[in-house]
């Protein structure tokens, strides 16, 4: 037996995360300096624009990363064998930008960190089954639970975490995932039928007797 990297986006991407949280102690302030986006950030720095994707790698300490990597560990593997690895990554750059640009633009907070990517993780791993014109009770069961735990944070506005961030990961999820859903396979043609005799049949071809 051999240990196989077998899922390259998700397991760099975990990895950098790492290296990250461990500079952060070794450099302290590395993560809030280029992988954090703060509130109020100007447009006018280049770094906005490196932050604005690598704000997913940053993690405010190790219980923030290993909270966040458990679900990507567990989950992304699955996601990408389903959905490649370029769709996959394209998918969590696209979940990044659209979370931090409605963050920035409605609310006045920071984000670090990939809860976005990993709420859009949960979602999109319910809806691997899912079949044209079938909408899976799974996935019904995790949007209900996952929509009334936000609720209950949003709530609770002391916890210093971004539930708007999950809401959106959640509904980057979705919308991947329906969006991804591979035509309805056609039935298989049917094989055209013939009465006339096959060249097997005209060998066993016996001529009439009329009694002579």
């Amino acid at each position: 037996m051999e240990i196989t990297y077998n899922s390259p986006a998700v397991l760099t991407f975990s990895l950098i995360c790492t290296g990250i949280t461990l500079a952060d102690y070794t450099l302290p302030g590395i993560s809030e300096a280029f992988f954090s986006v703060s509130p109020g950030m100007s447009w006018l720095d280049p770094l906005s624009y490196f932050r604005l994707i690598s704000h997913t790698i940053g993690h405010g300490g190790w219980g923030h990363l290993f909270g966040n990597l458990t679900l990507i560990l567990l989950l992304g593997p699955m996601l990408e064998e389903k959905y490649g690895t370029k769709n996959l990554v394209l998918m969590m750059t696209m979940t990044s930008l659209v979370t931090v640009l409605l963050n920035i633009t409605l609310f006045s907070t920071g984000l670090m960190g990939a809860s976005g990517i990993v709420f859009m993780f949960i979602l999109l791993s319910s809806l691997t089954n899912f079949k044209s014109g079938h909408i899976p009770l799974t996935f019904l069961l995790v949007v209900g639970i996952f929509l009334g735990n936000e609720i209950l944070n949003i709530l609770n506005q002391n916890d210093g975490i971004s539930q708007f961030a999950h809401i959106i990961g959640g509904v980057c999820g979705s919308v991947f995932g329906f969006r991804t859903l591979p035509p309805a396979s056609a039935p298989p043609p049917i094989a055209p039928t013939s009465d006339i005799p096959t060249n097997d049949r005209k060998n066993d071809y016996q001529p009439p007797n009329f009694g002579l």
